[in-house]
């Protein structure tokens, strides 16, 4: 597996790709912005992990440039810590979010766990469908009545959650846990952005709506007569 570290700091770098090196992954760090959204555009990584104070162009930039072009999983890694900044990198596409200071043993457990997520979808793995909605998990695809719905990582992980246990409904604690795999604070807004997001690209162009508010209780994908 090829992790790419973009980081500008020398030390965090080195200690990053020494500690990842001995996990058994193949490292390749950049220290500018540019330099590493021109390596995570162009290469074959299968994971990211990104510094948002970045010479050159920062993180977010870097990560909204990228998510026009890959869907590779990004992990955010940052000394900012502020709910704002969460939901900002989330917003734009990233994966998982790790606030420095660290401990290595949590980033190598990030790691894995999205490293695992990125391999779930098995070449059996069956359409959902829900309605006119379909959603291909191996080929990354969702369509509804047959147009191609452009989904960020993040967003095709929230839908398929969905579909996948539609006439389900599933709390914001639920639905960060399966999709990000951390627990939010009550005051973050981060689910309800991702929905809103979501719903803005699967409902907002029809005139049937499939996701739907359960007031109080969280967010349901169905038909409803």
């Amino acid at each position: 597996m090829k992790i790419l570290v973009v980081e500008d700091e020398p030390k965090a770098a080195g200690y990053i790709r020494q500690g990842l090196a001995e996990s058994g992954y193949a490292v390749e760090v950049q220290h500018t912005g540019t330099d590493g959204l021109h390596a995570a555009a162009n290469g074959d990584h299968d994971l990211v992990i990104l510094d948002v104070m970045l010479p050159g162009i920062d993180g977010f930039a870097v990560l909204s440039a990228l998510r026009t072009s890959r869907q590779v999983p990004v992990l955010m890694l940052t000394a900012r810590g502020a709910t704002d900044d969460k939901v900002r990198g989330f917003d734009l596409g990233a994966d998982d979010y790790l606030v420095k200071p660290f401990q290595f043993p949590e980033l190598l457990a990030r790691v894995r766990a999205l490293l695992k997520r990125g391999q779930a979808g098995s070449p059996k793995e069956p359409f959902v469908r829900v309605a006119d909605l379909e959603i291909d998990p191996v080929r990354h695809r969702a369509t509804r009545a047959g147009q191609r719905i452009d989904l960020t990582a993040k967003e095709f992980a929230l839908l398929t959650l969905l579909a996948q246990r539609a006439g389900e409904v599933l709390s914001r604690t639920q639905i960060a846990s399966l999709v990000w795999d951390i627990h939010f604070d009550s005051d973050t807004n981060v689910v309800e952005v991702a929905i809103r997001r979501l719903r803005a690209k699967i409902d907002d162009p029809f005139e049937v709506k499939l996701i739907h508010t359960v007031r109080g209780v969280g967010y349901v994908l169905e038909l409803r007569g």
